[in-house]
């Protein structure tokens, strides 16, 4: 079955969401650099295009953020295109019929380079508690606006969480931490919750 590709805007006008009617990889990981993309062939041909910023590659989906140059208008039928041709061909060129993009991934000796967090110790029952409502009642959310969400921290009734994809510099970003996910974790955690903050990735 040949890869077809639709395209879906986000919150962020920034950010486009080209989605696949087939599985593409197996985790999220995010390009913010042509140099991260040097090992992964598809992205970095996507890359290569002169109004692409950075790429979010997710199980199902690739968010593209353009630069302020480049209208939506004039460059996303261009795109899904471009995007439905390399998958259709790496396919049928390099890779047998049963082989996706998240066994490519793992071809690959170097990853994108993703910000090296300290090591946490065992998670807390509050942490374990935060995980848990943040993959049941937000992750869905945010992968539905192409982006992602992980948890980094909790400390003194702070969470401190990432943003990726087309959440990143989103401007209803603000809002979607105060009134989402910081009043959804009040509610369900109490005052064990004092506030959310994002923090990049």
């Amino acid at each position: 079955m040949n890869y077809s590709i639709y395209a879906e805007s986000t919150p962020n006008p920034e950010v486009m969401k080209f989605v696949s009617n087939r599985m593409l990889a197996d985790k999220s990981i995010e390009f913010l650099t042509i140099e991260d993309s040097l090992k992964i062939p598809m992205i970095h041909k996507i890359f290569s295009l002169p109004f692409v910023e950075s790429i979010f590659l997710s199980t199902n989906f690739i968010s593209i953020k353009k630069n302020e140059h480049a209208e939506w208008g004039e460059i996303t039928l261009e795109l899904r295109n471009f995007i439905t041709q390399i998958l259709n061909e790496d396919k049928i060129q390099n890779y047998s019929e049963n082989i996706i993009i998240e066994e490519k991934l793992a071809t690959h000796d170097l990853k994108p380079k993703q910000k090296e967090h300290p090591a946490r110790k065992e998670e807390t029952e509050t942490e374990k508690d935060i995980i848990n409502l943040l993959n049941e009642y937000i992750k869905p959310a945010v992968e539905g606006d192409g982006g992602a969400i992980e948890f980094e921290s909790y400390t003194q009734g702070t969470v401190r969480v990432i943003l990726k994809g087309a959440c990143s510099g989103c401007p209803s970003s603000t809002a979607t931490l105060k009134h989402g996910i910081e009043s959804l974790l009040i509610q369900k955690l109490g005052d064990k919750i004092k506030n959310v903050v994002a923090i990049n990735g």
